[in-house]
């Protein structure tokens, strides 16, 4: 198909996705000026599909009520990002969304010609994707209530156990959700603490939604709420680790834990809590550079028992 062809195509998504939408914001989506979308519309019309045009210094469309659009039309480029995010959904092999999973690759095949249903079924059988495991059981229960709870901006009551503690019930306002290394996690505001927290599913036992509704901060980005919370991850001792190594190397293997590090004249300064540190150690112990402990005392005791376990397991006959 030609760039303009591919734009109408486009516009007609928008209106269908969108409702309204002005020729400022389909002019800003498609990468024209405003006389290039008129010129659309009116391609629109001449194919027979009815637009209702708002006059005005920036006038909408939109299409006419009731309209039933032709089936759905994918570009190769689609066609590989719809084909990649079903394959990455599936690896992270969610209990009681398989199924879902399957039916949606079916019905996108049933609308796509032969050259692109064959594109689609190659990504799927030649592509792999090695995505960390996710644990099955709790996180998949609990998604669609904060899917839930996300959308129509609503609280929750949930049933939460820390770290070797027993469960506590905390209403929290829902701001976003993240998957990472294997986990899910949600980010909200905690009324029982009074602060932003973040929660791992898997350590969520119940979920109530509630009536009691909020407004989700402008411009929250889970992700990044989730790295600036590290600095002040919740334990009960204070850890200070010199790695003796430089920031891409660092970044390498800790990824973006790594943004916590501090330069120092000997390495990399990390800085934060605990409450086990026989779990830090294991995760000490795997880095692929030399550090120095500079406190807790605890932390050494425990990354020493850690060597003596792998030396024996090391001395033992085969």
């Amino acid at each position: 198909m030609s760039g303009p062809t591919i734009r109408v195509l486009s516009l007609l998504e928008l209106l269908q996705s969108h409702g309204r939408l002005s020729g400022t914001e389909l002019a800003a989506r498609l990468g024209v000026d405003k006389r290039t979308v008129r010129r659309y519309i009116q391609a629109l019309e001449q194919l027979g599909i009815p637009v209702t045009t708002e006059q005005g210094c920036d006038g909408g469309y939109m299409l006419v009520a009731g309209f039933k659009l032709p089936p759905m039309m994918f570009t190769n480029d689609e066609t590989l990002a719809l084909s990649l995010g079903l394959l990455a959904a599936h690896n992270l092999n969610l209990a009681d969304t398989q199924a879902a999973i399957s039916s949606v690759q079916a019905k996108l095949e049933r609308v796509m010609p032969a050259k692109l249903k064959s594109r689609s079924r190659a990504v799927a059988d030649t592509i792999k994707l090695i995505l960390p495991a996710s644990d099955t059981e709790t996180p998949g229960q609990h998604l669609a209530p904060l899917l839930d709870a996300l959308e129509q901006q609503r609280s929750v009551t949930i049933c939460y156990a820390s770290y070797q503690q027993a469960p506590v019930s905390r209403q929290v306002d829902p701001y976003g959700l993240l998957f990472r290394s294997g986990r899910w996690y949600m980010s909200g505001y905690c009324h029982l603490r009074q602060e932003l927290r973040t929660f791992r599913l898997d350590r969520l036992q119940q979920i109530e939604l509630l009536q009691q509704c909020f407004n989700r901060p402008a411009n929250f980005d889970t992700a990044e709420h989730f790295t600036q919370s590290l600095y002040g991850m919740p334990g009960n001792l204070d850890v200070q680790v010199m790695l003796h190594t430089d920031k891409h190397t660092a970044a390498q293997a800790m990824g973006e834990t790594a943004s916590m590090l501090k330069p120092q004249a000997e390495g990399l300064l990390l800085s934060t809590r605990t409450d086990s540190c026989y779990c830090l150690a294991q995760w000490l112990s795997q880095l692929p550079f030399d550090f120095s402990i500079i406190e807790p005392i605890e932390l050494k005791h425990a990354l020493k028992q850690q060597a003596e376990r792998l030396m024996q397991i090391a001395a033992r006959p085969g």
